[in-house]
């Protein structure tokens, strides 16, 4: 290949201001930053009165052709002198090029307007939430009437895949936190010879607030993704228009069935976490501060009350209604297409580890004074 030359733009003295692109003017020449900025300093000296000519070009192709195209203003100049193949090349970079649409002007009136638009939307979420929640209690009535009519085995099946399924996960994530909390608990406590306090701070932290949470947003980011892509590909394939037609209802075939799975799973997954975690605590302080697991099992009532406990597990149940009613909203809001499918699931997950969060926060406010 032969070498490049630097593509650039001469101007000659003529009455009338010509200007005279010069060299090869190809994306490989472009590629050199002092030539582009050369070429950019040359090109603003030429204003829109210059006539053209492109006689003097050696090479140009569609990256130089967008480049003189862009400089024109996206429209032919007045005077321009070029070859029928030059002419070609422009004609089909002007014909391929869309127009830059301006950007709209900022207004305070636009953004209080999507905001309002913002605040509909989640006022519509919420009340399709609320909803549910009292579709759901009319269900559990009917449910407590006539319990020989319930759906238990499809409550039974969603409480094995939503409970037993989720435990291999939870107990390794469990575990592993229960290390690493215990490993930085030890750098600061040996600091001040407090070694025993371990204990008393893997304990209340673990079972009172991070078994429950950490095992409630794993839940979420597995069954309630998994719910509301059941339901989804439900909609996506008309089955609940099908059961609508046939009279079944939604809420009592498929909502209740997982709310009242999740409400049993989540205090046993939340237990068993909390278990994986202080048994990865126990190790990890036998290993860093010489605290063996027999003192450590023997000091464990004595600084956790019981009361955190039932604390813990009533959360968990809290955490699972909601799991499953975040997950069934968004499913049954899901648009027959692929896209509205994904995106459901997002919001879904997102929605549901949000929801945890916020509840373990007000757990925490209005029961601060209970098992201290």
């Amino acid at each position: 290949m032969s070498a490049l030359t630097p593509p650039s733009v001469v101007q000659d003295g003529t009455a009338t201001p010509r200007a005279l692109p010069q060299g090869d003017w190809v994306a490989a020449a472009f590629a050199d930053r002092r030539a582009w900025r050369r070429l950019a300093a040359q090109l603003k000296a030429c204003g829109p009165g210059h006539a053209w000519s492109l006689q003097g070009l050696e090479r140009l192709d569609h990256v130089g052709a967008q480049v003189l195209w862009n400089h024109w203003g996206r429209a032919w100049p007045a005077q321009v002198d070029l070859s029928a193949a030059q002419r070609e090349m422009l004609e089909r970079v002007a014909r391929f090029s869309t127009p830059c649409e301006p950007a709209p002007p900022w207004r305070l009136a636009d953004q209080v307007d999507r905001l309002g638009v913002l605040v509909l939307h989640a006022l519509d979420h919420l009340a399709h939430l609320v909803e549910l929640v009292g579709q759901l209690l009319l269900d559990v009535l009917r449910l407590v009437r006539n319990p020989l009519r319930a759906p238990w085995r499809d409550i039974s099946g969603h409480l094995y895949r939503m409970g037993a399924m989720a435990l291999p996960i939870t107990a390794l994530v469990g575990f592993l936190i229960g290390v690493v909390l215990a490993y930085l608990m030890s750098l600061q406590l040996r600091q001040f010879g407090a070694e025993a306090f371990i204990v008393n701070i893997l304990g209340i932290s673990l079972i009172r607030e991070l078994g429950p949470m950490l095992g409630a947003i794993l839940v979420a980011g597995r069954s309630g993704s998994a719910i509301t892509a059941q339901i989804g590909v439900m909609r996506v394939t008309e089955e609940l228009d099908a059961m609508r037609v046939m009279g079944i209802p939604h809420g009592f075939r498929l909502v209740m069935p997982r709310a009242l799975a999740l409400a049993l799973a989540m205090p046993l997954v939340a237990l068993w976490t909390t278990l994986a975690a202080l048994a990865g605590g126990m190790l990890a302080a036998d290993l860093t501060m010489g605290i063996s697991s027999a003192y450590f099992l023997q000091a464990l009532p004595a600084a956790v009350k019981v009361s955190n406990l039932w604390l813990a597990m009533a959360k968990s149940v809290v955490f699972g209604v909601f799991i499953a009613l975040i997950g069934c909203h968004w499913g049954l809001r899901v648009k027959p297409n692929t896209q509205s499918l994904g995106e459901g699931t997002t919001a879904s997950v997102v929605s549901a580890i949000t929801m945890v969060i916020i509840v373990d926060a007000l757990f925490a406010v209005a029961f601060k004074n209970l098992g201290f």
